[in-house]
């Protein structure tokens, strides 16, 4: 069932048209990725969303809600870059957004201290928020998005400024999330989305060019692809693949060739033979499936 349905939606600044039209709808209970490079819009979008910015045109039409209600307290937002009140500890910065949600502060405590534990931080709710941790202020941030307990938390690149080790804590809090409510959330890593989501919207310049779960979009644009990993940068290896009658096409970075043919079998055979009558420095030859990155570059036609 539909929580949320967007139709047409554009915003201009100073007559420079930055989101071009868009149409998605986000189902009840699934994570969503907006997935774009930096400068495609996605922040953009989550602000429209959020009541933070108004369209130049298009409707936002959130299930149970009238056309021109305040839908605020059916979202939780946190922006990419949350502020906090770092003289605070953590469950007076937690009671104090409950009681400007406009919850009772025997109630604004006791769901601070639920949320505190669900984030996994309880053991420092009463520590100064200066002294937390990169991961721990974005855990922190989620449970100031749900303190209000709304139907949907947006998210804007949540991980985007934590280490790897932060990182890990925020997306296995994302995924016990998934149970809770629906939960969207911007990226420009497309491991980050791959990884959790249950559907993925791409947004480029503007506009949303594929949308689906993984499976969705692998099986509308799966093909064959040999990944060719050599010694040097894989630039200068292209040419001896891009024309080949078995090639559809070729992606190449750093010392990765990636090649997608019409026959791995014959592919295989041929690239092999190939590389062996060219001396090429090969390292690695390996078959596999397309990787959202794959997709993403086929569908801006890259």
């Amino acid at each position: 069932m539909p929580l949320i349905q967007i139709s047409g939606l554009k915003k201009s600044f100073q007559g420079t048209e930055v989101i071009k039209g868009i149409d998605f709808q986000l189902e009840k209970g699934n994570c969503i990725a907006l997935l774009g490079p930096n400068a495609a819009g996605k922040t953009t979008i989550l602000r429209m969303l959020s009541g933070l910015m108004k369209p130049t045109e298009g409707t936002i039409l959130f299930s149970g809600a009238k056309k021109s209600a305040d839908i605020r307290q059916l979202i939780g937002y946190l922006p990419q870059f949350p502020v906090f009140y770092e003289w605070m500890s953590g469950l007076e910065f937690l009671s104090y957004v409950g009681r400007l949600a406009g919850l009772d502060r025997n109630v604004a405590k006791e769901r601070s201290l639920e949320l505190l534990g669900l984030v996994g931080i309880l053991e420092a709710k009463n520590r100064r928020v200066a002294k937390y941790s990169g991961g721990m202020k974005q855990r922190l941030g989620i449970a100031q998005a749900l303190i209000h307990r709304p139907e949907l938390i947006m998210l804007d690149e949540p991980v985007s400024a934590l280490d790897p080790i932060g990182r890990r804590d925020v997306f296995d809090l994302l995924e016990g999330l998934k149970k809770e409510t629906t939960i969207l959330f911007s990226t420009h890593i497309l491991n980050d989305a791959e990884e959790i989501c249950d559907e993925i919207l791409f947004l480029h310049k503007g506009l949303i060019v594929e949308s689906g779960s993984m499976t969705e979009l692998r099986e509308r644009h799966q093909q064959a692809k040999i990944d060719l990993f050599f010694t040097e940068k894989s630039e200068k290896f292209v040419k001896y693949f891009i024309h080949h009658e078995l090639t559809l096409s070729v992606l190449n970075e750093g010392n990765k060739v990636s090649v997608f043919v019409s026959d791995i079998v014959l592919a295989r055979q041929a690239f092999l033979k190939l590389i062996s009558e060219k001396n090429l420095p090969l390292v690695k030859f390996e078959i596999s499936s397309m990787t959202l990155e794959d997709v993403f570059m086929k569908v801006v036609g890259k």
